[in-house]
C-alpha cells in the first residue's frame, strides 16, 4: 500500500489573492500573472496564469493600488525540485501614454501550510548602454522580457541590469498532503528571532 502511495505524489494546493502594489509615479497599474515549476511538478486544478483589474491609487495616504485578485492552483510531484513559483509583471501608462513594464517580481510558493503575507520587490530592466537608454527615453518604450518567467530561472540573470521599482503584497494559503508519505518534513520551525518560518527536510 505504501509503495502505491509513493507513485501518486504529494500535493500542494495554494489559494489566496493578489493584494496590494506600491508603484510611486504612476497613477493606474494592472498586474499580470503566470506560475512556473520544475519538470516534476503538474498542475492539478485551478488556473496557472491571469490578469488583474486594472486599479487606480488611493487617495489616502498610503496611495497604494488595490486588486484583492483571487489565485488558486493546486499542484502534483514526487520530488520537490522546482518548487512552484509565481510570477508577477505590473504594468501601467507612463508619462507618454504608453503602456509599459512597471515591475517584475517573483516568489515561490511558501513549503509550510498555513496563512501567509508576502512583500515582493519588484525591479524593471535597464538598458545596457547610453544609446539604448536614450532610444527608450526618446520612444518612451522601457525594455522588457520576451517571456517572465526567465526571472524565476537562475541562468543568464547574472548579466541582466536592473532596478527596484515598487512592491506587491500578497495573502497566500497553503495546504500539503502525503508530504510524510514520501518522506518530507515541512512543518514550520521557530526561528532564533521569533517569528515562525518553513523547514523542508528529509526524515
Amino acid at each position: 500500500m505504501t509503495t502505491q502511495l509513493r507513485t501518486v505524489g504529494f500535493l500542494v494546493s495554494v489559494s489566496g489573492q493578489i493584494k496590494t502594489g506600491d508603484f510611486p509615479g504612476c497613477s493606474k497599474v494592472y498586474c499580470k500573472y503566470s506560475f512556473t515549476h520544475g519538470t516534476d511538478w503538474e498542475m492539478t486544478s485551478g488556473i496557472d496564469e491571469g490578469i488583474t483589474q486594472t486599479s487606480k491609487k488611493s487617495q489616502d495616504d498610503q496611495q497604494i493600488f488595490v486588486w484583492n485578485f483571487p489565485i488558486e492552483i493546486t499542484f502534483r510531484s514526487t520530488n520537490p525540485y522546482g518548487w512552484p513559483q509565481l510570477i508577477l509583471s505590473v504594468f501601467g501608462l507612463d508619462s507618454f501614454g504608453n503602456d509599459t513594464i512597471q515591475g517584475y517580481g517573483v516568489c515561490h510558493i511558501p513549503i509550510s501550510t498555513g496563512n501567509h503575507s508576502k512583500s515582493v520587490a519588484m525591479y524593471v530592466p535597464e538598458s545596457s548602454s547610453l544609446l539604448q537608454k536614450l532610444t527608450s527615453w526618446l520612444t518612451g518604450r522601457r525594455p522588457e522580457f520576451i517571456d517572465p518567467k526567465v526571472i524565476g530561472q537562475g541562468a543568464g540573470r547574472e548579466v541582466t541590469r536592473v532596478r527596484s521599482q515598487g512592491r506587491v503584497i500578497l495573502d497566500l494559503n497553503v495546504l500539503t498532503k502525503d508530504f510524510g508519505l514520501h518522506g518530507y518534513d515541512n512543518v514550520q520551525r521557530s526561528a532564533i528571532s521569533g517569528s515562525e518560518r518553513g523547514h523542508f527536510s528529509r526524515v
